[in-house]
């Protein structure tokens, strides 16, 4: 080993050579329907130190789980960095709460059978797995800015949907 080679392994071995630790992800989430079922929308901010993009998208006909299941799974695929460590919150505690007590795990091993929204949480498995994503659940319609201007974007883009 070359001098300067061993100095690196050596300074490497102690720590001294940190590796450049990229910043964790936060996603925001929430989901509306107008009815339920009725037209609903979704509304998902992603930031990342002073990066922020805000998503948005509506259907026709649609039920409020599957669309704040709808807005995870979209946040989570708008991440383009492989095993990218992600702070997810949500407002909802059918998504949070499957995530956290490991049911949506045991529903797949059962391959979902006689589960609603089998076709998105086999969706959102594929997603979440390609990260290191913790769940935050957060309280609806309080005091989170970001939760809240979720809830506009939701609210919006399924009144787009009624109106359309």
């Amino acid at each position: 080993m070359t001098t300067a080679a061993a100095v690196c392994a050596d300074r490497c071995s102690r720590g001294i050579v940190m590796e450049k630790r990229l910043l964790p992800i936060e996603i925001y989430t929430d989901g509306s329907s107008r009815g339920n079922p009725g037209p609903g929308g979704y509304g998902v901010i992603l930031r990342c130190g002073e990066h922020y993009k805000e998503l948005s998208g509506g259907f026709p006909e649609t039920t409020n789980n599957r669309m704040e299941l709808t807005a995870v799974i979209v946040g989570l695929e708008a991440v383009r960095r492989p095993n990218a460590e992600i702070v997810l919150y949500s407002d909802s505690k059918y998504v949070v709460d499957s995530v956290n007590k490991g049911w949506v795990f045991a529903w797949e091993r059962k391959r979902f059978e006689k589960r609603l929204n089998a076709d998105l949480w086999i969706r959102f498995l594929d997603v979440y797995r390609r990260h290191r994503v913790r769940f935050v659940w957060v309280k609806g319609h309080a005091d989170n800015p970001m939760n809240n201007r979720c809830d506009e974007l939701a609210v919006a883009a399924a009144l787009a949907c009624a109106n359309s």
